[in-house]
C-alpha cells in the first residue's frame, strides 16, 4: 500500500509539473506571435519539441497493435495540428491571462468526458463542480466587454473553450495507450506523427516559415515553447497519468491557468476586469472540490486489437 501511494503522490506530481510547464506556452506563444502567425509559431513549437522526442524514438520500440496504431494516428492528428492551430489562433485574438482562466474549465471537462467515454463515473458533487465551473467560464467570457478587457475577444476566448474540447481526444486517447504501453513510446511516437502532419500542412497552406528578420527573443521562445511546453509537459502528463483516474488528476491542470494568468497580468501588463477574476475563482473552486470531496468509481473496459 505505502508503494501504491508513493506511486500516486509521484503521478499527481508529474500531471502538476506539466500543468506548470503547460502555463508558460500562452507566454511563449504571445512573445512569438508578436513577429510571425499563429500558424508558424506552433510549427516552430514542435519543431523544436520533435527534435528533443526523436532520439527516443530510437531507443524505444514500439509494440502496438494493429488497432493501437489507428488509434495513436488520431491521437497525434486532434492531439497536434487540430488543437494548436485553433488554439494559438484564438490566443492571437485575445490576452494570454483570459486564454489561460478559460483552461481553467478542462479540468472539469475532463472529469465530464472521462465519465462519458473512459469508464469512471461522477457523484453530485462532481456535477455541481462541472456547473461551477460553466458559470465561470461564462462570467470571463462576458468580462470581456467590459472596460478592463484589455483585448480579450470573445471569439477568441470561445475558440481556446473549443481547443479544450479537442484536447479531451487527447488526454482521454492517450490514457488508453499509456495503459498497455511505454508513456516514453506513446508520447515519442504520437508527438513525432502529429508534428510531422502539422508540419506537411503549414508550408502547404500558408507558405514557408520565416526564418530571417525573427528576433533571438522569439527564438528563445519558441524553443522554450518546444522543451518546456511541449515535450517535458507530454512526457510527464502521460506518465501520471499511469499512476491516477483521468477525472482527478485534471485538477492538476489548474496549475496552467494560475500560472498563465500570473504572467499575464504581472509580465505582460495584461488586466482583468472583475468578472474574469470572479470566473477564474469560481473554476479553480469547481476543480478543487471535483478532486478533495468528489468520489470517482473506474469500471473495466475491453481491450484494443
Amino acid at each position: 500500500m505505502p508503494d501504491i501511494q508513493k506511486k500516486r503522490t509521484l503521478g499527481f506530481l508529474a500531471c502538476g509539473l506539466a500543468g506548470a510547464f503547460w502555463g508558460c506556452g500562452f507566454f511563449f506563444g504571445k512573445i512569438a506571435l508578436a513577429e510571425m502567425g499563429s500558424h508558424y509559431m506552433v510549427f516552430y513549437r514542435f519543431l523544436f519539441g520533435s527534435l528533443v522526442l526523436l532520439p527516443l524514438m530510437g531507443t524505444h520500440r514500439p509494440a502496438f497493435s494493429r488497432g493501437e496504431w489507428r488509434l495513436l494516428m488520431v491521437t497525434a492528428f486532434f492531439g497536434v495540428p487540430v488543437q494548436f492551430l485553433i488554439q494559438f489562433y484564438a490566443l492571437s485574438i485575445t490576452t494570454v491571462s483570459h486564454a489561460a482562466l478559460m483552461v481553467g474549465t478542462l479540468p472539469v471537462l475532463l472529469a465530464a468526458a472521462a465519465t462519458a467515454f473512459a469508464h469512471e463515473r461522477m457523484d453530485l458533487v462532481g456535477w455541481l463542480a462541472l456547473c461551477g465551473s460553466t458559470c465561470g467560464a461564462v462570467l470571463i467570457v462576458l468580462s470581456r466587454s467590459g472596460p478592463d478587457g484589455g483585448g480579450a475577444s470573445l471569439k477568441g476566448d470561445l475558440l481556446v473553450v473549443v481547443s479544450l474540447v479537442i484536447s479531451l481526444i487527447w488526454i482521454l486517447l492517450n490514457k488508453r495507450l499509456v495503459e498497455r504501453n511505454s508513456h516514453i513510446v506513446v508520447t515519442a511516437y504520437g508527438t513525432v506523427i502529429g508534428s510531422a502532419m502539422l508540419m506537411a500542412w503549414v508550408p502547404l497552406r500558408y507558405g514557408v516559415p520565416p526564418v530571417a528578420g525573427v528576433s533571438g527573443k522569439a527564438w528563445l521562445a519558441l524553443i522554450a515553447s518546444g522543451v518546456l511546453c511541449t515535450a517535458s509537459t507530454s512526457l510527464l502528463w502521460n506518465w501520471g497519468m499511469t499512476q491516477v483516474p483521468a477525472s482527478q488528476a485534471g485538477v492538476l491542470l489548474n496549475v496552467e491557468p494560475l500560472m498563465g494568468s500570473l504572467l499575464g497580468v504581472f509580465v505582460l501588463g495584461e488586466r482583468l476586469g472583475p468578472g474574469a477574476w470572479m470566473g477564474g475563482a469560481l473554476i479553480l473552486g469547481s476543480a478543487i472540490t471535483l478532486t478533495t470531496r468528489s468520489e470517482t468509481r473506474v469500471r473495466e473496459e475491453m481491450p484494443l486489437t
